[in-house]
């Protein structure tokens, strides 16, 4: 009897995702900024489950820059991984990102570092990001939030690369 009703009602569970997103700012208010992309993730993606701590870091494969603030959040969404990068990337726009150079100074990056354990790889989509083993500004505080999550390519916990990593650029807890 329950599974007609059911099927009457046309129950259907959504399936959701778990995502990893870097967010990082080192022009305007860095902190006003990363607080705006939170809301933004929140209201187009879907629910904030843990949020890290904000980290301030030397810029990373450009120098000459002001340092950023770095923060990592994990979000439970429904859209597949395309989907959250068509948001991402609209979020950064509203938040003045203009794209100019490689790792250059920006108001506001959101990068998609993992999502579920999926392994993407197409001409826009890499997951996961292909240089989160090589940055101290994300494993630090990817860690603080997720350090058992193990990487679906090197299949190593977050710990163990944050330990491995040879990333010499400083970060540390911001306003401490």
């Amino acid at each position: 009897m329950l599974s007609n009703i059911l099927i009457i009602f046309g129950v259907d569970k959504i399936r959701m995702s778990i995502v990893y997103l870097q967010l990082g700012s080192n022009l305007g208010d860095r902190q006003a900024l990363l607080q705006k992309a939170l809301a933004k993730i929140e209201e187009n993606l879907g629910a904030l489950i843990n949020i890290s701590n904000i980290y301030e870091s030397s810029p990373w494969g450009v120098d000459e820059q002001l340092y950023y603030l770095n923060q990592i959040v994990e979000v439970e969404t429904k859209y597949t991984a395309e989907e959250v990068l068509v948001n991402v990337l609209n979020i950064e726009i509203l938040l003045g990102r203009k794209r100019k150079k490689k790792w250059g100074a920006r108001f506001i990056d959101i990068d998609i570092i993992f999502y579920d354990n999926q392994i993407i790889n197409t001409p826009t989509l890499c997951i996961p990001h292909k240089y989160v083993h090589k940055r101290n500004f994300v494993l630090v505080p990817l860690s603080e939030i997720a350090c058992n999550y193990i990487h679906p390519v090197y299949n190593k916990k977050v710990a163990v690369l944050l330990k491995e990593c040879k990333d010499s650029g400083k970060v540390s807890k911001y306003g401490i």
